[in-house]
């Protein structure tokens, strides 16, 4: 292999992209816009979730209750109702998620220090929202009980039932469970390995398309000289993206980067050497532009989404799924980003991620050489 040779084909490449602003708009552009629209869109967190009210006893007890429910940041208290009629009106029009209905006689039972139940209807057409927002007024009504369990404590000079176990949460390497910290590292991994395959699954089949193959396959150069010279200008912009989808997790969604930037960036080359590698056995195989591009967003959209753990937990997938799952790229390097980003770990911590990256950069790469034959067909 003579760098003399791959020079060439990478400077040719570098001048086609910068002949084409639009193409190298895009590939600059398209990480920023993804960043900002699943960034800001795609979130996790159950915040402000729309509850209305039924109380039927209307004492100070029962508004007590309800201050704890307007003073919680999961619930946004929408309206007072007063029959069952206007809570399936409200439920059924979305207006809310949640109605908390207080009996009659709730007062009464509270200070007799008897146990009551209040009624809570959820919407359970969006499942996980109600799920989680039927926890979140599960928490508020206990602190409400254990209230109500000290101060009738303090009243009878503290021989009253009180609780022997008290737990403390203590929550590592994402304190405030903010959904944001945990999406943007993933987001980055999925949107590197599409821009990164739709980059490179054109530059061959661009060749054979317009006659310009016969050119190079006249030349002294090597297959593998060509992959090489093709990889480099699709690199550089490849790393341009990484630096800035992290720039713009630090300073616009100010997720914090607890570990090494240097390790991640050494990563992410290794990552970006496979998917941009990907795109080119893709380009080799097509040899149409059109052909080659849906294929690169099928290979690496569908299977880097649904498959990597990005969206859906890996653990909560059919065992055949789970399986496939080990051998999607975007998987390890997803696991490896966010070890990086909340937990701040070493190499020595991802050193199999790291190993499975390398392992497919190397196999995917001599695939392209394998495929690439200097000859016409």
């Amino acid at each position: 292999m003579k760098v003399r040779r791959v020079w060439a084909i990478a400077h040719k490449e570098f001048l086609h992209i910068f002949r084409d602003p639009t193409s190298l708009g895009l590939a600059i552009g398209l990480p920023v816009i993804l960043i900002i629209l699943f960034g800001s869109a795609l979130t996790l967190d159950v915040d402000n979730v729309p509850m209305i009210i039924w109380d039927q006893d209307s004492t100070p007890q029962s508004r007590a209750l309800i201050s704890y429910f307007a003073g919680s940041r999961y619930f946004q208290i929408r309206s007072y109702v007063d029959h069952y009629d206007k809570v399936d009106a409200a439920i059924n029009a979305r207006d809310a998620v949640i109605a908390l209905i207080i009996p009659n006689g709730f007062a009464e039972q509270v200070v007799a220090g008897r146990s009551i139940s209040v009624q809570m209807i959820l919407d359970g057409s969006d499942a996980n929202t109600a799920m989680i927002a039927a926890g979140y007024a599960e928490v508020v009504v206990l602190g409400y009980s254990q209230q109500i369990i000290l101060e009738a404590s303090q009243h009878l000079g503290g021989t009253s039932n009180r609780l022997d176990l008290d737990a403390r949460l203590r929550i590592w390497f994402n304190a405030d469970l903010q959904s944001k910290n945990y999406i943007i590292p993933g987001l980055i991994s999925v949107i590197m390995m599409i821009v990164a395959a739709m980059l490179t699954s054109l530059p061959i089949a661009r060749e054979w398309e317009q006659g310009t193959m016969e050119q190079l396959i006249s030349t002294p150069i090597r297959g593998r000289e060509l992959i090489l010279g093709k990889l480099i200008p699709y690199f550089v912009i490849g790393m341009i993206d990484v630096a800035i989808s992290v720039f713009m997790g630090e300073f616009l969604f100010h997720v914090p980067l607890r570990g090494s930037a240097a390790l991640l960036f050494a990563m992410s080359t290794i990552f970006l050497a496979g998917a941009l590698a990907i795109g080119l056995v893709v380009s080799i195989v097509a040899k149409k532009q059109l052909l080659a591009n849906q294929m690169a967003m099928v290979c690496t959209f569908t299977p880097s989404f649904m498959l990597s753990g990005f969206m859906f937990s890996v653990p909560n997938m059919p065992e055949p799924l789970q399986i496939i799952s080990h051998a999607i790229p975007a998987r390890h390097f997803i696991d490896l980003l966010r070890a990086i980003y909340l937990k701040g770990v070493g190499l020595e911590i991802i050193a199999i991620n790291a190993l499975f990256l390398g392992i497919f950069a190397v196999v995917v790469i001599f695939l392209a050489n394998l495929l690439f034959h200097k000859k016409l067909r």
